[in-house]
């Protein structure tokens, strides 16, 4: 939790974001040892960035610059032992921006800036992030770790830039901040189908990129999505945990303080005279998808959901930004406005695409789709194999389910 605070500060001072990785995790097992005997300090995050800091002036003391960056750090340190922590979600560590903005530096490729932030901001494990991009494990542990290499060559300056060269970053930094919250929303792996402190770094830090740049369209859009997608976190799961559908959840527990946030969000993006690609007023990617959020947001039960719009929205996303992910997500839409006759078709032209392959989504839409359409013997298959694909253990629990009694519930979770 505290990993990307603890990173950013001391990346600040060693100017690598690899060593700054290390000397966190210096701070961590120190901790662990400390702690056992001494007890867990009031402030847990302060004293782990506080010990890592120290490492790292520590570090630099030893360094044949000495003398120059050691005065260089005089001046940027305070000489209270612990760091304030930020004093609410909506607040945003300046040190975590510019960590941010680094490791989506032009000098890396568009996946290693994404790998190596989603592992140094977000915090998220080499499988984690080889389930957002679906490639495979051993892919992104070479990127994260060429990347780390790149940087430290480079020189790169740790900073949040200005001008052309901030907006030049800006697409990488939006698609990471997006990944890190799906990733909280639907957890790869473990027992639990959410990790809310995921949803809420990601959050923060989508608020704070829109305060930053308040002219860019795909900004506010993507702040809008994200507060529309984390109005629904309570709703999501029951109250063992278990994953509730879009079409049973209830929508009195959804938040109306972030649907409402998200509408005014939406409002900005809209009125925004930039998109992140430039000038203009086309509406970018993470815009079109807040409007599909605000769809099912203003919609009273999910039986008055207008499900044509959403469709329609989905078919603009696919021209704007094509993916399998996205076509599949159109299908869903178009199942619901048309039927799941005219749905299957789409469904099953992404059983070629190799990056769907080992995705449990497609096989659990297509049971759904075929469970609607009376093929319960097909149903169950699809969404048996769904069962094996995921490594979530809340999602596998559901789908054994569905492959049991397919007809039970026969609605997939919304777009």
């Amino acid at each position: 939790m505290e990993s990307a605070r603890i990173i950013a500060t001391v990346a600040r001072i060693v100017r690598d974001v690899g060593i700054a990785e290390e000397i966190a995790q210096d701070a961590l097992v120190a901790a662990l040892e400390q702690w056992r005997r001494d007890g867990v300090p009031d402030r847990p995050g302060a004293w782990l960035t506080a010990t890592a800091k120290h490492r790292a002036v520590d570090l630099v003391r030893r360094r044949e610059t000495y003398a120059r960056k050691l005065a260089e750090v005089g001046r940027n340190l305070p000489e209270e032992s612990y760091d304030p922590e930020p004093s609410g979600p909506g607040d945003i560590d300046d040190d975590v921006l510019r960590l941010l903005f680094t490791t989506c530096h032009p000098v890396l490729s568009a996946e290693a800036r994404a790998a190596l932030t989603l592992r140094l901001v977000g915090g998220l494990r080499t499988d984690e992030i080889a389930r957002a991009f679906l490639v495979p494990e051993a892919t992104v542990a070479a990127r994260i770790t060429r990347a780390k290499r790149a940087l430290a060559k480079a020189g790169v300056a740790f900073e949040v830039p200005y001008g052309e060269d901030r907006a030049a970053r800006l697409g990488s930094v939006l698609e990471v901040v997006y990944l890190v919250f799906n990733e909280g929303y639907a957890a790869t792996a473990g027992d639990d189908l959410l990790r809310p402190g995921l949803c809420e770094d990601a959050l923060r830090l989508a608020r704070g990129l829109a305060a930053l740049m308040p002219g860019e369209s795909e900004a506010h859009g993507l702040a809008a999505l994200l507060e529309l997608q984390a109005s629904r976190i309570l709703a999501r799961t029951g109250p063992d945990g278990r994953p509730v559908l879009l079409a049973e959840q209830d929508r009195r527990r959804w938040n109306r303080l972030l649907v409402r946030r998200g509408y005014a969000a939406l409002a900005r993006a809209w009125g925004s005279p930039r998109t992140e690609s430039g000038g203009g007023r086309a509406y970018g990617p993470y815009a079109l998808q807040a409007a599909i959020a605000a769809c099912h947001a203003r919609a009273r039960s999910y039986e008055e959901t207008d499900w044509t719009t959403i469709a329609g929205l989905y078919g603009r996303l696919m021209e704007l930004a094509p993916s399998p992910v996205v076509e599949l997500n159109r299908a869903v839409a178009v199942s619901m406005a048309e039927g799941p006759a005219a749905a299957l078709p789409i469904v099953d032209a992404l059983a070629a695409e190799p990056a769907l392959e080992r995705y449990h989504l497609l096989p659990s839409v297509r049971g759904d789709l075929l469970a609607r359409l009376g093929r319960t013997e097909e149903a169950r298959a699809e969404f048996a194999r769904a069962a094996e694909l995921t490594r979530n253990e809340r999602e596998r629990t559901l789908l054994r389910g569905r492959a049991r009694e397919p007809a039970d519930g026969a609605r997939v979770d919304g777009p």
